[in-house]
């Protein structure tokens, strides 16, 4: 099976999962530690739309930025050209060791590769919003897609744009209000058929 190449200037649906299934959340810290690693290696060449992070997997809907350029870290003059598919490898390792180190595992932590989709067409991409901030219902997690605090869906209503770029996101909806009520009218799976992925 051929990997989908990540092209820059595009939408990419990126997930990813435990090996054989294995929770990559033990407890609720490490859902806000996940955060702060993918900020510190993907903010700069990720823009973020939506994401939700499970027990065992992990949704992220992104823009990969074109020509991400940051300070070289080396003590040299001049920029770092940043691949959005090193940053990713980097955080995913990042975050594995912090896991294993904190709750004495060895070995990976995630399925290798990252699982990627191109998101081509607007309404493909308001699907996976949608899907993003639905997967704790999807997976009975929750009862109502407002009750899981590990999604994107809070930030855009708080305009938390600490990671999520929210003005984009509302640009597709109209308002913060037109966002949060087409969430709530929206109360089945029935149009992500097409999008669904197991995990």
């Amino acid at each position: 099976m051929d990997i989908q190449p990540i092209i820059e200037g595009c939408y990419f649906h990126i997930y990813n999962r435990g090996v054989n299934g294995e929770g990559i959340f033990k407890e609720k810290r490490n859902y806000y530690h996940f955060l702060e690693k993918y900020k510190f290696y993907c903010g700069d060449i990720l823009k973020t739309l939506a994401y939700c992070l499970l027990k065992n997997h992990f949704h992220l809907l992104v823009r990969i930025k074109e020509n991400a350029e940051v300070p070289r870290r080396d003590g040299k003059e001049g920029m770092f050209r940043l691949n959005a598919s090193k940053q990713l490898g980097h955080f995913f390792n990042s975050y594995a060791q912090s896991i294993n180190k904190a709750y004495n595992r060895t070995g990976p932590l995630f399925e290798s590769p990252f699982e990627r989709k191109l998101v081509d067409d607007e309404s493909y991409m308001k699907s996976m919003i949608f899907y993003c901030h639905r997967n704790a219902v999807r997976h009975e997690f929750v009862n109502d897609l407002r009750e899981w605090e590990y999604s994107s869906y809070h930030s855009v209503l708080a305009n938390d744009k600490n990671i999520v770029a929210v003005d984009e996101v509302i640009k597709r909806f109209g308002s913060v209000q037109k966002f949060e009520e087409a969430h709530k009218a929206f109360t089945t799976d029935d149009e992500l058929e097409n999008y669904i992925i197991e995990y």
